[in-house]
C-alpha cells in the first residue's frame, strides 16, 4: 500500500484519508435512516485548500431541496457534536442527478435495464469504456447489451467508474410524440 497522509482531526485521535470517508458516511446514515433516504454516496474532496464533504441522497420519487436541507441540518448537527473537522469544511448535500453513479452491485441490481457507461481499470477486448443496456447481474458480473445487441459481461472489481446515462434527444423525441398523440385523441 502506498503513501496516504494523516490529518489530526482534534480529541487526540488521528484519522487516516482513507477513514475519513467511512466515518462521515456512518454519520450521513445516521442522518438518512430516520427520513427514509437513501444514502447514495459519499465523496472528500478540497477546493482553494478547503475540506468538501459532498453527500448524495435519493429516495422513491426523487429528493427535494427540502430533503437536501432537512439531511443537511442533520449531519451538521453530528459534525458539531463530534468536533472531528479542526479546520472549515464545506458540506454538500445533492440528489445524484439523473446520471447518478452506480457505486455497488445493488445499485446495478437496481437499475438492470437501464442504460450505463461503465469504465474499467483493465482493457476487456482492448477497451476500457462501454456503453449500454444493463441486462443482468449474476454474482460478481454485470452484463451489458450494446447498441448493436453485443453483450459484454464485467466483474464488478474490475469497475473503475460508472453511472446511468440518460439520452435527452430520445426524450425529446418520445415527449414530442407522445404530444402528438395527446392531441389527437
Amino acid at each position: 500500500m502506498g503513501f496516504a497522509p494523516t490529518f489530526y482531526f482534534g480529541k487526540n485521535w488521528f484519522v487516516r484519508t482513507e477513514n475519513l470517508e467511512q466515518w462521515v458516511r456512518e454519520l450521513a446514515e445516521k442522518a438518512t435512516s430516520p427520513a427514509a433516504i437513501e444514502l447514495v454516496h459519499v465523496e472528500i474532496g478540497s477546493v482553494k485548500n478547503k475540506r468538501v464533504l459532498r453527500i448524495y441522497i435519493d429516495k422513491e420519487g426523487g429528493v427535494t431541496h427540502d430533503d437536501c436541507s432537512q439531511v443537511s441540518h442533520m449531519i451538521e448537527e453530528l459534525l458539531e457534536q463530534e468536533d472531528p473537522i479542526e479546520s472549515g469544511y464545506l458540506l454538500e448535500v445533492s440528489s445524484p442527478g439523473i446520471e447518478r453513479g452506480l457505486y455497488s452491485l445493488d445499485d446495478f441490481r437496481r437499475f438492470t435495464g437501464e442504460d450505463a457507461r461503465v469504465k474499467t481499470h483493465e482493457a476487456i477486448d482492448d477497451q476500457k469504456s462501454f456503453r449500454g443496456k444493463i441486462t443482468r447481474v449474476d454474482g460478481e458480473m454485470i452484463e451489458l447489451e450494446g447498441a448493436g445487441g453485443n453483450r459484454i459481461r464485467i466483474s464488478y472489481d474490475l469497475i473503475k467508474k460508472a453511472n446511468l446515462t440518460f439520452d435527452f434527444e430520445k426524450e425529446l423525441k418520445e415527449s414530442r410524440q407522445q404530444k402528438k398523440k395527446d392531441r389527437g385523441r
